[in-house]
């Protein structure tokens, strides 16, 4: 124990644990500060669950036999179904999750009793990243452990200290080299012996035990709080943690020289590791967690998409066998590889802010840095300890997994080429539902106890007026998003828009504690009332809806209106549709409204297809020409433009099909082109199909699709040639349809089927366009086909 005076100091938490000790539980929190990294140690908190009071005695009882020492304390709690509990403390985490056991195992029930001691103690004090504390200071070695801490929330901006790892290996995983860069000290670790006259940023090493011990102390003094890398904590991580074991080496890469931890769902190849007082970001998952979508996450495919520059590499797909030549003769330029795949994670982690977006999430929910999804535990996290204060204890998961609600609204479309087509967007639909009705698990539970001035829900949903949190939470939210849309802060827009949108997902999941089939149906049932009623109002107006789709209403009229008016026309519905539902609202529920539909999109012409083979419009896919001041832009949805298992042919011809037809331009001389200039093989770069092997190759047995036989194929080839197998685990393939079926571009022996492409690939996207515009493909080009 410690005698110094107690410090008041403040920081961002940047991990969190709990364990047992010397007869007690210990939680402990790495955090940052503005000096030296903090280590807050609580020693005695005491795991908890609770049981209702009615099974308090046998409960009791039962521990007592086992000798599992325990306090119970009766509370003025209730579960939602209105039965009173007792909470049931433990000593330690060991006793408290054998007890737990124990008990569900003799069919008592014990709620909460998932929550874990260390994300409870965080979240019943409302803190959220950034932490205030007071404690005893210990000064160690490279930190400061505080003793005795209590803590509350604090607004802190954190400047994390963040290092860039990538390694190159063999294909046996034989470690070669490991990059680091960041915290101004980039240096590539080598083994071999020291060339003349190489960087000074690179440093030689024996062997691969020497790597990892001087990849060890090389983390130790920089002591970055935050590890980037490239799929680093499956690839990376893994395999460092999988050598040094080989080698007997126990990686201490953790702040206080603690070792990296890793473990793995049996289930799933997905692994997860554990560095003490650090965090591993992914940027795959950080990108994905933000929204972000490409084709590939490849890192060579996003850097040029959004840095426009990629890998100094002479052949990608042949990067393995580049990577062993070079190690073996040309190390340098292998350290120079090695350290830009760092400096590219950099330079997108900067690019995209994405770490500010994890930081902020972390800061409105206290999902961790490198949590992946999370969006239940978020919910969790902010409405559990305002549940415990209301007075109740919240369920447990369903034991059935949930039974599905009904989706967003999508209306039958009326399918035509059209010109002046209007789309009104819903801000935020189901958040602002959430907000105008009400809807809330415990205003579910206190509305159905005074169902005659609750507010009607769904499927027997009523809604209190007045007990509830869920709307005030997304008010709190919504504020915050626009007061960072006024600062342009678009990192924190998109972190809680993100939450925003979680939150019906979640109270319709079977995965969230708070599931009820009456909440989301509320929400979404709603939807489609306000939906169709809108409709029902622009019709009422004189205008005809075309299309809708969840908050989406697409509105055509008339054509001789120009560009201004037609903007003018839907501003004007706009703020009709918006004076409706609030004297609506007003008057039926006696709500305020808190729904609010814009003029978001004109589309000077809009084509709404016909489902293929069909008369009947398609649901989610169209195509428009958008008017923006001085600018036209043209915008696909859903359709082969799109879509990343359509040929580069495909895509090229249906968005030149659409700006000839959009513009009025005849498009015959442009179908005749695209075919005669595939058939006579001008078009050759534009014909490759990129697919994704989403099982191993040897789990297709009854089905093989084209990719799969063009990867057999290649593997076959590979084979024989002595080159490492490239396709059986997953992946991505770029193959070409043949006279002899798919075969893989890098070994295409056979003669291109250009019929294939002119009947599968142009025929499909013209057959969604032509008959618009009084056109038949068949017609047009049967004669040219004849002729090959």
């Amino acid at each position: 124990m410690s005698n110094s005076k107690q410090v008041v100091q403040q920081g961002f938490v940047l991990n969190r644990n709990s364990w047992d000790h010397n007869g007690h539980s210990v939680v402990s929190l790495w955090v940052v500060t503005d000096d030296e990294p903090a280590r807050l140690v609580m020693e005695h908190e005491q795991p908890l669950f609770f049981v209702e009071s009615g099974s308090q005695k046998e409960a009791a009882n039962l521990l007592e036999t086992k000798n599992i020492a325990h306090d119970t304390k009766p509370l003025t709690l209730a579960t939602f179904e209105h039965q009173s509990v007792t909470a049931f403390y433990f000593y330690t985490l060991d006793t408290f999750y054998r007890g737990q056991e124990l008990l569900r195992k003799s069919g008592i029930t014990v709620l909460e009793g998932d929550i874990r001691l260390h994300e409870r103690y965080l979240m019943e004090r409302f803190v959220y990243g950034g932490i205030r504390f007071i404690g005893n200071p210990v000064s160690r070695q490279g930190f400061t452990e505080y003793q005795n801490v209590r803590i509350k929330p604090a607004e802190y901006l954190p400047l994390f200290k963040v290092i860039s790892l990538d390694i190159e290996c063999s294909a046996k995983g034989e470690l070669y080299s490991i990059g680091l860069s960041g915290c101004q000290a980039d240096v590539v670790l080598m083994i071999g012996n020291p060339q003349p006259d190489s960087p000074d940023w690179i440093h030689w090493v024996r062997d691969e035990p020497s790597l990892l011990r001087t990849f060890e102390q090389a983390i130790q003094h920089r002591d970055p709080d935050i590890i980037i890398g490239w799929n680093v904590i499956n690839f990376d991580c893994r395999l460092l943690l999988k050598r040094a074991r080989q080698h007997g080496i126990t990686l201490r890469i953790g702040r206080n020289r603690q070792a990296a931890r890793w473990r793995e769902r049996a289930d799933t190849q997905q692994g997860f590791i554990t560095i003490p007082g650090r965090v591993v970001v992914d940027g795959i998952d950080a990108l994905k967690s933000a929204t972000y979508q490409f084709d590939s996450f490849s890192l060579e495919s996003v850097a040029r998409q959004l840095l426009g520059k990629g890998k100094e590499t002479e052949d990608v797909d042949n990067r393995m066998a580049i990577i062993n030549h070079d190690f073996h003769h040309n190390k340098v330029k292998l350290a120079k590889y090695n350290l830009q795949d760092c400096r590219l994670v950099e330079e997108i982690f900067d690019h995209t802010r994405v770490l500010d977006f994890l930081r902020l999430r972390n800061q409105l929910t206290g999902l961790e840095l490198n949590r992946i999804g999370g969006s239940v535990a978020a919910f969790t996290n902010l409405y559990l300890p305002k549940l415990h204060r209301a007075g109740y204890i919240a369920p447990n998961l369903p034991e059935d997994g949930g039974l599905a609600s009904p989706g967003g609204y999508v209306m039958n479309s009326r399918p035509g080429l059209y010109r002046n087509v209007l789309v009104l967007d819903f801000k935020s639909l189901y958040p602002s539902i959430i907000r105008t009705f009400k809807i809330d698990p415990l205003g579910l539970i206190e509305g159905l106890k005074a169902p005659d001035d609750a507010i009607p829900g769904f499927r027997g949903a009523s809604f209190s007026r007045d007990k509830h949190f869920l709307p005030d939470i997304i008010t709190s939210l919504w504020q915050q998003r626009d007061e960072a849309k006024k600062e342009k802060d678009s990192a924190r827009s998109q972190a809680i828009k993100i939450l925003m949108n979680s939150f019906y997902g979640v109270l319709g999941s079977g995965g969230c504690r708070f599931y009820d089939t009456r909440l989301a149906s509320s929400i979404t049932l709603r939807g489609h009332e306000i939906m169709q009623q809108t409709a029902r109002w622009i019709e009422e107006a004189g205008h005809q809806v075309i299309y809708g789709d969840t908050d989406s209403t697409f509105v055509l009229l008339e054509e001789s209106l120009s560009a201004k008016e037609a903007e003018k026309t839907g501003d004007a519905l706009a703020d009709m549709i918006n004076q409706h539902w609030q004297q609506k609202l007003r008057d039926e529920f006696h709500l305020d409204c808190h729904l609010e539909i814009e003029f978001e999109t004109l589309y000077l012409r809009f084509l709404m297809p016909t489902i293929r083979g069909a008369e009947t419009g398609s649901k989610k896919r169209y195509a428009g020409l958008k008017y923006t001041t001085g600018d036209k832009q043209l915008v696909v949805k859903g359709l082969e433009t799109v879509r990343s298992d359509w040929t580069p042919l495909a895509k090229a011809f249906q968005t030149e099909l659409f700006l000839h037809v959009f513009c009025d331009q005849p498009p015959v001389d442009l179908v005749r082109d695209y075919v005669q200039q595939t058939l006579n093989g001008e078009r050759n770069e534009q014909l490759v199909y990129r697919k994704r092997l989403r099982r191993k190759l040897d789990q297709y047995v009854k089905n093989v699709p084209p990719q799969v036989r063009a990867a057999r194929q290649a593997d076959e080839h590979n084979q024989k040639l002595g080159k490492p197998l490239k396709y059986q685990n997953r992946g991505w393939i770029s193959y070409l349809m043949t006279v002899n079926g798919p075969e893989a571009v890098e070994y295409q022996q056979s003669a291109i089927d250009y019929q294939h492409y002119i009947q599968k690939q142009l025929k499909p996207v013209a057959d969604g366009v032509l008959p618009f515009v009084g056109l038949d493909f068949a017609e047009l080009v049967d004669e040219q086909i004849g002729l090959f």
